[in-house]
């Protein structure tokens, strides 16, 4: 079981964090006793990216990117039944599934939907850029809040393949139950707005929240990796 690290003031609060930077900058200070020179930032794109940066500013630390996606509801895209990794591998949600009764022909078409947004984004985001070696590194898994959390689920699964030494997941805000069902699969959660009601959305722990574009993450990784 991991270490779970929160900020007992922000729990069950909305609104807390300014922006995405604001929230990555808090939570650097957090981690700042906690990792080292080796470690490395994945952020998952696209409103993992600005988070991660801020992290990666203050620690001093590389950033590279962690490309997963989840697989989108027909008739609500902001939920997802699934998720697909980098290497094309799907992971689902059963218990979900069997509730949306989908046919095989809608699953089928929501997954290789997803597959070709995970290589379309590999390409334009990375431009040729190696996917890092992580044997033996401490990985910090970023993104700007979980819902469900399979796409971070699907994000781990990959890294575990990859021999990280050791595995944590920074995100600004959660809700409880999604942070104890991936606890048990990481070192650590750095999770400093966790919620305990429902209906939960990332977006309400945000002052200012907006959907990034894929223009607008390209141009932060280029400032992020000219740094490097």
């Amino acid at each position: 079981m991991g270490k779970l690290i929160e900020d007992r003031n922000l729990r069950n609060k909305r609104h807390v964090f300014k922006d995405r930077m604001e929230a990555g900058r808090l939570l650097a200070r957090r981690l700042s006793n906690s990792v080292s020179s080796e470690a490395l930032v994945l952020a998952i794109p696209a409103g993992g990216v600005p988070v991660a940066m801020e992290i990666a500013r203050v620690l001093n630390l590389p950033m590279d990117l962690m490309i997963v996606r989840k697989v989108q509801i027909p008739t609500n895209p902001e939920a997802g039944f699934g998720a697909v990794g980098p290497d094309g591998e799907v992971i689902f949600n059963e218990d979900l599934l069997e509730r949306l009764s989908l046919t095989e022909e809608e699953i089928d078409q929501q997954v290789e939907k997803t597959k070709k947004i995970v290589e379309s984004r590999n390409q334009s985001f990375r431009r040729g850029r190696y996917f890092p070696d992580l044997s033996g590194k401490t990985v910090i898994l970023v993104d700007d809040g979980l819902a469900s959390g399979f796409t971070m689920a699907e994000a781990i699964r990959f890294i575990q393949k990859r021999k990280a030494h050791k595995i944590i997941i920074a995100v600004p805000t959660a809700p409880e139950d999604t942070v104890n069902r991936l606890l048990p699969m990481v070192d650590g959660i750095y999770c400093l707005n966790i919620r305990t009601f429902f209906p939960f959305a990332v977006a309400e722990a945000y002052e200012d929240w907006y959907d990034l574009t894929d223009q607008e993450v390209i141009s932060l990784l280029k400032e992020a990796w000219n740094k490097n």
